[in-house]
Parts: structure tokens; sequence; C-alpha cells
């Protein structure tokens, strides 16, 4: 892990990431943090390298101790009009300029800088397990779209959402196939599209 802190003599980096890119169905679900050096949290790693268990732990010591967090929704019709990249630099976006107080610079995941963010930014590969901010936002992304996925598991029942949160899973495949698109599939993914352009079920 990186040991710089997020926030040296006033200059405040933010942390981004995302989760959810890669599932059929649900948001996907974008964080910024703050972390505040006076108030370090330890074992901060990418979500990935986590357990559930872990994760949730985390949670609240993030949501309590950093000088800022946001954590933005970008459901499935506007993944579907923006498309997926698009929809994740968007939610980027919102989430650094809903932090408060407002960052300096914006430390994202991966290769690629949404536009026009309110800060400057730097993209880093591998960053969540780099950059404990990063790491941080990695965390709260990922926690907060698991537990969104387990209260869709209730309103549509017989996906699997809670079990595999959306991603094409066989197991979710199946239901897909056996059920067809809810309205919590992204239309314009493969699998989804290729069942509706066949007029299964809807």
């Amino acid at each position: 892990m990186n040991t710089s802190t997020s926030a040296d003599q006033g200059f405040l980096r933010a942390g981004v990431d995302e989760a959810g890119r890669g599932p059929l169905a649900g948001p996907v679900v974008v964080a910024a943090v703050i972390l505040d050096p006076a108030r370090p949290i330890a074992g901060l790693d990418d979500s990935k390298k986590l357990s559930e268990k872990r994760r949730e732990a985390l949670y609240p010591q993030i949501a309590e101790r950093a000088l800022a967090h946001c954590v933005v929704i970008v459901e499935a019709q506007e993944i579907d009009r923006l498309n997926i990249l698009q929809a994740t630099m968007v939610g980027m976006r919102r989430a650094v300029a809903g932090l408060a107080p407002a960052a300096h610079e914006a430390l994202v995941d991966g290769n690629r800088l949404p536009r026009e963010l309110p800060c400057p930014g730097r993209a880093i590969v591998g960053g969540d397990a780099l950059e404990p901010a990063i790491s941080a936002a990695s965390i709260l992304a990922k926690v907060t779209r698991d537990r969104l996925m387990v209260a869709l598991d209730a309103v549509h029942p017989g996906y699997g959402f809670a079990v595999h949160k959306g991603y094409p899973t066989p197991a979710h495949l199946a239901a897909l196939q056996r059920l067809g698109p809810c309205t919590q599939h992204r239309r314009s993914f493969a699998p989804v599209r290729q069942l509706l352009d066949q007029g299964a079920l809807f």
C-alpha cells in the first residue's frame, strides 16, 4: 500500500472508484472519499481483495473518519441511455462534485479520467490497491452496491440478485432465459438485448 496521505498541508486528494460496471442488472455505484490523515483506517485495500465481512467492517469506519465522502448511484436506465463507460464517468463527476469540503485533486482508479471534473485529476491503473483513498472509495462503492442488489432481490425474486449481484453467472443467465428481463436489467448489454430481440417474454 502507498503510504502517502490524502491530505497534507490542507491539500485535499479524493480517491474515486466504482462498482458494478460488468453486471447485466442493477446500477453502477461510484464513490469519492477524502481521507483524514489524523484519523487513519487500518486494513484498506482493493475491495475485491477483501472478504464481505471485512468490507462491511470497514464501511462505517470510512464513513465516520473520512473528511468527506460521496456515493452516487447511476441506475440501469441511465446506463442504457449513455452506455456503461459514459455512465461511470458521469457518476465519477457527480461523486467528486458532491464532496464537502471540495477536493483539490481527484485520484481515479483505472486508465481514464472523466471530462469536466470539478478539480484536476489523475488516473491510476490499479489505484484501488495503491492509494488508500481509492481503496476506501472502492469499499464504499462495493458495499453500497451489494446492499442494493440484496434489496432488489426481494423486489425481483427469482433472478438471484442477492447471490450474484447481477453479474452474468450461469445461474443468472438461466434465470434471465426463464423469466425474461426485469426493470433492473440493462437493455444495452448483449445477453439482455438478445433476449429482447428474440421477443422473449417482453
